[in-house]
């Protein structure tokens, strides 16, 4: 299964001052089977140890650290001769062992040649804890998220059609309208299977759905006992209340997070934490409401107000009960939670293209759904789950800061109209 990240892995393989590499990501989004096909591909052999499930290798970590015993130990509990530069070691689930993420720090000071990756579900929440001595400036860190459309279609060998598509948001140039249609009938096919490798696996190998459903449970099965494996009892709790919630909140009119909604009497003081604990897991997105639209978006960021969105769109397909005929249908339809659906979905694309996410809302009179900074350009960003786009907050937007120019994401094709960058919902990858 081909993974943009691959470049990133090959780039940082090949860096003269090489860091150890920290590879974040949810559970399930395919990093073992990433590093391991990696090592296997670029290095004579592989030293991998689960840290999590090898409770034996987990305890070397526990006495000395230094460089040179971990690997005497490593040699001996894998069988794999270790040689700097041609061994790729793989630590994963590394949030199981404290001490093996400060290790870390040692093999950048004292044992740069060898190449070391720690991978872990729950590495995000473990480096905001307190009790870890995270090797600050002694790591380099990259994330692999969910599949999204564009590696959904290399995996379902469409790799012509996607190149077709960044031709077509290059150009502003509308595609062929049989591919257009192609492209739309696999982009709803994805947004029930959504990009977990399990999910998509099934769906390419067996070309049906039925089994998609099952594999996304278990997932959310997987996510539930992190929670409560990760958390004490009374976070876990929130957690998954607050996770649970995620659908309800984007069913609302207004998407913005109401704790209430979470839990009656819910509050930032009772959420707050597990609200970041989602979002450090890399289950949940979290998206910022801007009160001003300047640059640099950071600095404008209302902390009062943001929404949350589910890691992947085919799960929250999945949790809300939506049905597979609803989401497929070639027919516009009048179900309120497609664009809420569609929303999620252009929110986990900007995420694996690495944007922040911001929305605009302007005392109650508009609301923009996403706000990119792309260079030197603030750029708004539309959501329609169809083909219908008349908007009074794009107009708001427009007249009051005046961009060079906005998006706007729908079922239509490509093309450029008054400053306003049509652009299909299967293109949004393109926006980088």
């Amino acid at each position: 299964m081909k993974r943009r990240i691959e470049a990133d892995l090959e780039a940082w393989k090949d860096k003269r001052n090489r860091l150890p590499l920290l590879l974040y990501g949810a559970r399930q989004v395919g990093k073992t089977h990433l590093v391991r096909e990696f090592g296997r591909t670029h290095y004579d052999n592989v030293a991998y140890v689960n840290l999590e499930t090898n409770q034996l290798a987990a305890s070397y970590f526990e006495g000395n650290i230094s460089p040179q015993d971990i690997l005497t130990n490593l040699e001996a509990e894998t069988g794999e001769r270790i040689v700097p530069g041609r061994t790729l070691i793989i630590l994963d689930e590394v949030q199981s062992s404290p001490r093996a993420l400060t290790s870390l720090k040692y093999f950048a000071e004292q044992a740069g040649g060898y190449h070391v990756v720690a991978a872990g579900s729950l590495l995000g929440v473990a480096v905001n804890r307190e009790q870890f001595s995270f090797p600050v400036g002694n790591v380099e860190s990259v994330t692999l998220h969910p599949l999204d459309f564009e590696e959904y279609l290399w995996a379902a060998e469409e790799d012509d059609l996607s190149s077709r598509i960044r031709q077509g948001y290059a150009e502003d140039k509308p595609l062929p309208e049989a591919l257009h249609a192609r492209a739309l009938s696999l982009y709803r096919e994805y947004l029930v299977v959504g990009g977990m490798p399990r999910a998509v696996v099934e769906s390419v190998d067996s070309g049906s759905l039925l089994e998609v459903p099952d594999i996304q449970r278990g997932i959310l099965n997987d996510y539930s006992a992190d929670m409560a494996k990760y958390a004490t009892e009374s976070e876990s709790v929130k957690i998954r209340a607050a996770f649970d919630s995620i659908p309800a909140q984007l069913a609302k009119d207004n998407h913005k997070f109401q704790y209430k909604v979470a839990q009656r009497g819910g509050t930032a003081a009772v959420f707050g934490a597990a609200v970041e604990w989602l979002g450090f897991a890399g289950v949940a997105m979290k998206c910022n409401r801007l009160s001003t639209a300047l640059m640099p978006l950071a600095a404008y960021m209302d902390l009062t107000g943001f929404k949350l969105y589910m890691g992947d769109t085919g799960l929250l397909t999945m949790k809300s009960g939506l049905p597979m005929s609803v989401v497929l249908a070639k027919e516009e339809v009048n179900v309120g939670f497609l664009g809420a659906l569609t929303e999620n979905y252009v929110a986990q694309a900007l995420t694996a293209a690495g944007h922040p996410l911001y929305y605009w809302a302007s005392d109650g009179r508009a609301e923009v759904d996403f706000v990119l900074q792309l260079e030197e350009n603030i750029v708004p960003v539309e959501v329609k789950a169809g083909q219908h786009t008349r908007s009074r907050s794009l107009s708001v937007y427009m007249d009051e800061y005046r961009p060079e120019y906005a998006i706007r994401l729908s079922t239509k094709n490509f093309g450029l109209d008054n400053r306003i960058k049509s652009v299909p919902l299967y293109a949004a990858y393109c926006i980088r």
